[in-house]
């Protein structure tokens, strides 16, 4: 809207308890905090015309209100949390696990939602080995769905799938009410796509993306408390797409982003939760396109092994953290195209990211060097040659960005 007035400032979006800073400080919103994964996806889609993100707090005093100027006239921050003691900016950082970290030994009835999918039918298998009595495998095509007969024969444990959309409220109400007397975990591993960028998507396209991730979490909470059913565990599948933005993938995101939230406000009543957001696995979604992988790998980003994707879930669940992102990153790569078209200071607390940083910086003068001469090199040139010259470089560097194998892998046009 902002490019269709021919306005060029920039939007600026404020939300309040989407996120939390500290145990004191309550995150009251997941409904709030869909705005910060979908922001996070329009700073690298319109990074000309996004501001960025600002949590507010209760109480917009005078203190506060100085503060909030401050950000938006330019801290170099552009995911920040207002409040009273201080102004903080968002950051990834490594979790603090261990090998001494408790694992998570299923027992009981546990319920799968998205059962019978890639990602669902690979915990399915990792539970019954692990130890869990029953499981319960939700998917609305039940056994009709692709694989499930062949998934149930080799679980090797008493195993029901249940035909249930979890974004229906009372269907899951009666497989929850079927199981409440044994179920000890759920895991939430149900979702769809529907990518587009942000001018393409619709109310529905969004709709239907949360409603399969975000809603269906959403009644997970609310049902489990409402029978009285006291769980072990609650994970909900997320991804690196609400944690650090994925251009295509705004309604996605923002999906995600709630999983995360909610995990938080769970763990803040006192109620167990593990959100984790993963990046891509080998094995089922978009991953399992060999193409979309070397992509992928190019940009610092590899495809995780199913295994090692669910020890570390084991182990994640163990150390009780709230929300925790697992992927296979290649810091070194994925860095410099991250801040390629925005700078961002999410990454500044990661050793090898920030190892690229300071290489960058270091290389300033000798790029404006660099710079100088290829325009002495191009002055020097025919008139006729200049062009073709300038072409072929910028094909090259495109392709870099883009993570293509060279500049004849860009169309000249």
């Amino acid at each position: 809207a902002l490019g269709d007035a021919g306005v060029d400032a920039r939007l600026w979006s404020l939300t309040r308890g989407a996120v939390s800073v500290g145990r004191s400080d309550r995150l009251t919103s997941p409904v709030q905090a869909q705005l910060w994964g979908l922001g996070r996806v329009a700073a690298l889609e319109v990074p000309e015309r996004w501001g960025g993100l600002i949590d507010l707090p209760e109480s917009l005093d005078e203190r506060a209100q100085s503060r909030l100027v401050g950000v938006l006239t330019g801290s170099g921050e552009d995911q920040v949390a207002v409040r009273s003691s201080g102004v903080f900016g968002r950051r990834l950082v490594r979790a603090a696990l261990s090998e001494a970290t408790a694992s998570w030994s299923p027992s009981g009835t546990v319920l799968v939602t998205g059962g019978t999918g890639a990602l669902g039918g690979r915990v399915a298998r990792w539970l019954a080995e692990a130890g869990a009595e029953r499981l319960v495998l939700t998917s609305r095509r039940g056994m009709d769905a692709p694989g499930a007969a062949e998934l149930v024969a080799e679980l090797g444990v008493d195993v029901s799938v249940v035909v249930c959309d979890a974004s229906d409220r009372e269907a899951l109400r009666a497989v929850l009410a079927e199981h409440a007397d044994s179920l000890t975990a759920v895991v939430h591993t149900a979702g769809v796509l529907d990518d587009g960028v942000l001018d393409a998507l619709t109310p529905e396209r969004i709709d239907g993306v949360l409603r399969a991730k975000a809603t269906s979490a959403l009644y997970l909470h609310e049902l489990t408390i409402e029978l009285d059913i006291t769980l072990d565990v609650f994970v909900l599948f997320s991804s690196a797409a609400g944690v650090w933005g994925a251009a295509g993938q705004g309604n996605y995101a923002a999906a995600n982003a709630y999983l995360d939230a909610l995990a938080e406000q769970r763990r803040a009543d006192g109620l167990a939760a593990t959100s984790i957001a993963w990046g891509p696995w080998a094995e089922g979604g978009m991953a399992a396109d060999e193409a979309m992988a070397a992509r992928m790998r190019r940009g610092g980003v590899s495809p995780m092994n199913a295994a090692t994707a669910l020890t570390a879930l084991h182990r994640a669940v163990g150390a009780q953290d709230t929300v925790v992102a697992i992927a296979d990153m290649d810091w070194e790569r994925f860095a410099p195209g991250f801040t390629s078209a925005r700078p961002s200071r999410l990454l500044a607390e990661l050793p090898e990211a920030m190892t690229v940083a300071r290489t960058e910086e270091s290389t300033d003068e000798s790029s404006q060097a660099v710079g100088s001469s290829f325009a002495v090199r191009l002055r020097g040139m025919a008139e006729g040659d200049r062009a073709p010259f300038v072409v072929e470089l910028v094909r090259g560097l495109v392709a870099e960005v883009l993570g293509h194998g060279g500049g004849g892998d860009v169309e000249a046009g």
